[in-house]
C-alpha cells in the first residue's frame, strides 16, 4: 500500500508543480508532513542533497524520499511517479506547441504562468531558509528573534548565504564551485570556530 501511496502522491507533485524542481518543494513539504514520511529537518537535508547530486532536483528528491520511506522499491516508485506526468505532458504539449506556436492565447497563458512559478520558487526558498538560517528555538514561531537575536539566527549561515548570493548574481561562477566553497565555508564556520 505504501508503494501505491508513494506513486500517487509523487505523480500529483509531478503533475502540478510547474516551474521545475524548486516549485515542487512546497507540495513535497505538505505531502511528507501530512503522511509523516519525513521531518522538516530531514526534508531540508534531502533537498540539499538532491540539489548537489547530478540530475533534476524533483527526480532526485523523489528518489531520496521514496527510498527513505519504502526502501529501494519505494525510491523507484516515487521516481516513476514524479517523472511520468511530465513525460506524458511534454509529449502532448510539444505536439500542440508546434501546431499552434504563434497563437496569441498560448503566449498570454505563458505570461500568466511565469509570476506563479516565481512565487512558488520564493515559497520554496522560505522553506529551505527556515531550517538553514534559524536555530531550533525559532523554527516553530520565530519567537527567539525578539528575545535573543544573536542566538536565534545562525550568523554564519546568513553570511555564507549572502556570499553565495553575491557570487551567483555578480560573478556567475559555476554553481558546483559555489556549493563546494559553501561547504568548505560551513565546515570552517561550524567546526573550526
Amino acid at each position: 500500500m505504501i508503494y501505491l501511496k508513494l506513486f500517487w502522491e509523487f505523480a500529483l507533485i509531478g503533475l502540478f508543480s510547474f516551474g521545475g524542481g524548486y516549485a515542487m518543494i512546497p507540495m513535497l513539504q505538505k505531502t511528507v508532513s501530512e503522511y509523516g514520511w519525513l521531518t522538516a529537518e530531514q526534508l531540508s537535508r534531502i533537498i540539499v542533497i538532491a540539489e548537489m547530486t547530478p540530475g533534476p532536483i524533483a527526480v532526485n528528491a523523489a528518489t531520496f524520499v521514496g527510498y527513505n520511506t519504502g526502501g529501494f522499491l519505494g525510491g523507484i516508485v516515487a521516481t516513476l511517479g514524479v517523472a511520468l506526468p511530465s513525460m506524458l505532458i511534454i509529449f502532448l504539449v510539444s505536439r500542440l506547441f508546434i501546431k499552434y506556436k504563434s497563437h496569441p492565447d498560448k503566449i498570454m497563458a505563458f505570461y500568466g504562468i511565469r509570476p506563479v512559478i516565481t512565487g512558488m520558487v520564493i515559497a520554496a526558498s522560505f522553506v529551505i531558509a527556515k531550517t538553514a538560517l534559524f536555530t531550533e528555538k525559532t523554527v516553530a514561531v520565530f519567537s527567539g528573534l525578539f528575545k535573543e537575536p544573536v542566538h536565534a539566527v545562525s550568523i554564519g549561515a546568513v553570511v555564507i548565504m549572502v556570499l553565495a548570493l553575491i557570487v551567483q548574481l555578480r560573478y556567475k561562477i559555476n554553481p558546483i564551485l559555489t556549493l563546494l566553497l559553501g561547504g568548505a565555508a560551513g565546515f570552517i564556520v561550524y567546526y573550526v570556530f
